[in-house]
């Protein structure tokens, strides 16, 4: 029986170390594959029962691990669309059947529809901004769609928000309450004046006049008027009056705002409501200054250039200069990653022992960044595969002799009856 049994353990051992042997030329062959992560042959013994006068060898099985876990090096490459995630997380692909996977392979290109794909034919997923700001469903792959770039029809989205950085100056002279610009009267006065662009439903610009008024110490009147609306060559009254106007209150002695009122709602002329942000505006003992003005929104333009910002969310510039989120990347994971089920495509599924998959987005708890612009190479190591092929070889050679002697010895035992 021992002698069985010697054999059968030789021949587990050269099973065992096939399997290593196989692991390694599967390494060696992806050494180059974007995302892949290396596999490795884990032994452990079988053990027969003996007796105090026989010795039943057992032998060796092998456990196929891969090291999802363990990340690659990042190569930067010119491409926005290739995606790399340092740290924790995965991307959320689907195949062109609709099922989701999981994956570190960031090299997509847009397809003929837009689509971003990587090499193995799978679709990005992520979040749209079709319904407002997305939030990510925790425990599943509920409200998440392929990423569709097309630069094929013009968009012009109307103006919702803006805002207004700067310095009004301490010490003006009031105006009466008779002459406000909210009375929109011929010679009606006003402290300061400046204008901003901003878009309608279609797109159109719409020139909006503001008037900041000094009422008193520390108070101010803020009007908003449409430019086109204004009387030719001057400027009250302007038909229809003012789209909206808020009073504003400075601390005297710090200068800034310690009212309740910080901004002024309107509605855009033939476009949406709009908000004006003004709570960065201080009143010091200097001249009327705008630092910085900005407003939403962009006139009908076609997308130029994307960028995706390392939180995931992918912007559109357009060629006005105007940008726009389309959608925000998630990034999924699981509290075993090495336990992952491997498919073919460099892509991962739940696995029995992984644990439930987790989505969220970029920089959130454990979850890594989203890097634009770079690829992460496999974490294959050459030079230790080569070590390890090396090592199988030696033996599986060694297994080999173990199962010929055995077999020499049967052999010798089968003829000895002869």
């Amino acid at each position: 029986m021992s002698l069985y049994g010697m054999m059968r353990t030789g021949v587990s051992g050269m099973n065992a170390q096939a399997n290593r042997l196989s692991t390694v030329a599967d390494n060696i062959a992806n050494s180059d594959t974007t995302g892949y992560k290396r596999s490795s042959a884990e032994f452990s013994t079988l053990v027969m029962p003996s007796t105090g006068g026989a010795y039943n060898s057992g032998g060796v099985t092998t456990t196929i691990r891969q090291a999802v876990s363990d990340p690659g090096v990042l190569q930067y490459t010119t491409s926005v669309s290739d995606l790399a995630v340092s740290g924790d997380g995965f991307f959320v692909v689907q195949d062109p059947s609709g099922t989701p996977y999981l994956t570190r392979a960031g090299a997509f290109v847009p397809d003929g529809q837009g689509r971003l794909v990587n090499s193995a034919g799978f679709q990005l997923m992520a979040y749209s901004y079709d319904n407002g700001v997305p939030a990510a469903t925790v425990n599943g792959f509920e409200g998440l769609v392929p990423v569709v770039i097309s630069d094929q029809g013009m968009t012009a989205t109307p103006s919702t928000e803006g805002s207004y950085a700067g310095n009004l100056p301490a010490g003006a002279t009031p105006v009466a309450a008779a002459n406000l610009p909210t009375t929109n009267a011929v010679g009606a006065q006003y402290t300061s004046k400046s204008s901003m662009v901003a878009y309608d439903n279609l797109g159109n610009k719409k020139l909006l006049d503001v008037y900041f008024t000094n009422t008193g110490a520390g108070t101010w009147q803020v009007a908003v008027f449409d430019q086109s609306q204004a009387t030719p060559g001057t400027a009250f009254p302007y038909t229809g009056g003012a789209l909206g106007s808020a009073n504003l209150t400075f601390d005297t002695t710090t200068g800034k705002l310690t009212g309740a009122v910080d901004s002024v709602g309107l509605t855009v002329p033939n476009g949406a409501a709009f908000t004006l942000d003004l709570s960065a505006l201080t009143q010091l003992g200097a001249g009327f200054t705008v630092s910085d003005a900005q407003v939403n929104g962009n006139a009908p333009s076609t997308i130029d250039k994307v960028q995706i910002s390392k939180d995931g969310t992918i912007y559109a510039q357009y060629k006005d200069g105007s940008t726009k989120p389309l959608y925000k990347i998630p990034l999924a994971d699981v509290q075993s990653p090495d336990q992952l089920t491997a498919l073919p495509g460099n892509v991962y599924s739940q696995g029995t022992e992984s644990g439930a998959v987790r989505v969220g987005f970029a920089n959130e708890g454990k979850l890594g960044s989203i890097i634009s612009g770079a690829l992460e190479n496999s974490n294959v190591d050459i030079a230790e595969e080569l070590t390890n092929m090396i090592a199988a070889q030696r033996s599986y050679t060694a297994n080999s002799k173990v199962f010929q002697t055995g077999s020499d010895l049967m052999d010798v035992l089968v003829n000895l009856k002869r």
